[in-house]
């Protein structure tokens, strides 16, 4: 072979190797930021199951002392009455910062609860939201 040929390929593997490595890292930096995506994305599920047992338990608190279903109202910002107390506290446990909504109306021969619980996953981020519409009898 002529010297000079050779020297002209001699580089050439050398420049393989780095764009291999340059494509490698670009596929685990994706891999990376797919990962971190869908561990937000869990943590957001976990706490709206959370959110979702939570309003489940408060329609079968309701379901059980329907005599006192008044008592189980709860404005924004307001202070929980005895009844529903233990529930808030219970919610806020699991779902740190979250808040509760709780309005009960008569309709006819039965009584419509909206429950909403509403958080905050990270600061500066838009809050989360569950609402839940029962109907006790």
């Amino acid at each position: 072979m002529n010297p000079i040929t050779m020297r002209r390929q001699g580089g050439v593997a050398l420049l393989e190797v780095m764009i291999a490595v340059i494509l490698l890292g670009i596929g685990l930096l994706g891999a990376i930021g797919l990962q971190a995506r869908s561990y937000s994305a869990l943590a957001d599920a976990g706490q709206r199951a959370e959110a979702t047992i939570q309003a489940d338990k408060l329609v079968a608190m309701i379901n059980n002392d329907v005599a006192n279903i008044g008592g189980y109202a709860l404005a924004a910002n307001a202070t929980p009455g005895a009844a529903l107390a233990p529930w808030v506290a219970e919610t806020r446990a699991l779902i740190p910062g979250a808040a509760a909504v709780v309005t009960v109306a008569q309709q006819g021969t039965r009584w419509r609860v909206d429950i909403t619980i509403t958080w905050r996953r990270k600061q500066g981020t838009d809050s989360n939201s569950h609402q839940v519409t029962a109907y006790v009898i």
